[in-house]
């Protein structure tokens, strides 16, 4: 005789409605790791190989290389700290999506303007327009991390950790002076973006602290 089929109770089978439509962040990881491989790999690919097999040559292609090393820690950066900011964050939602999004943009413009850079001698619309990219890719990841403590709650590990969150408003600050500054000594400007590159190449032990 075949046995009755048990039957659970709806709660004991159905997940809550908040849970059932929960967004992971695999993916926003995956994608992201993906595109900034691929902007290392094109910055590299367009150093010039010097025209000449002695020092002297070499030693030409020192202002590119500093671009590239400049630019190649800050992507760098970027990356590392998204890294930490991702580690203490359980879900993402639509809004975080878009504002990785809004950050890989600006991320993939860096080899353009380092291009642009090395080709103009580091004239000075060329460095600004460093300087408001990498602006701007500061902006997109303040407002990943604006969204993801929104999703994941006030109360979180990384709410708690970014706290008011100076480090960044500095940064800004600062860039906000070398993009002027970039129209009165370019070099001034650089120098003013190592600076800020030096400030981030730990990456933040609050988030760390919290793992």
């Amino acid at each position: 005789m075949e046995k009755p089929a048990v039957l659970l109770p709806r709660r004991a089978i159905r997940l809550p409605l908040r849970e059932r439509f929960v967004m992971h962040k695999g993916r926003l990881e995956a994608l992201t790791d993906g595109v900034i491989a691929i902007i290392i790999t094109i910055m590299v690919l367009e150093m010039k190989v010097p025209h000449g097999r002695d020092f002297a040559a070499l030693a030409s292609s020192a202002p590119e290389f500093l671009a590239y090393a400049l630019s190649y820690t800050n992507v760098a950066i970027f990356w590392n700290n998204h890294h930490h900011m991702l580690q203490v964050s359980q879900r993402v939602d639509g809004r975080s999506l878009w504002a990785n999004m809004f950050l890989l943009f600006w991320l993939s413009l860096v080899p353009f303007v380092i291009r642009w850079m090395d080709e103009t001698d580091f004239a000075a619309l060329p460095t600004a327009a460093y300087g408001f990219v990498l602006v701007m890719a500061a902006i997109g990841y303040l407002l990943l991390e604006r969204m993801l403590i929104a999703i994941n709650g006030a109360d979180s590990t990384l709410a708690r950790a970014v706290g008011s969150d100076l480090k960044a408003k500095l940064s800004l600050s600062i860039y906000a002076v070398a993009i002027l500054l970039a129209f009165v000594r370019p070099w001034i400007a650089i120098a003013l973006y190592i600076a800020i590159a030096l400030l981030w190449f730990v990456p933040d032990r609050r988030i760390e602290e919290s793992i």
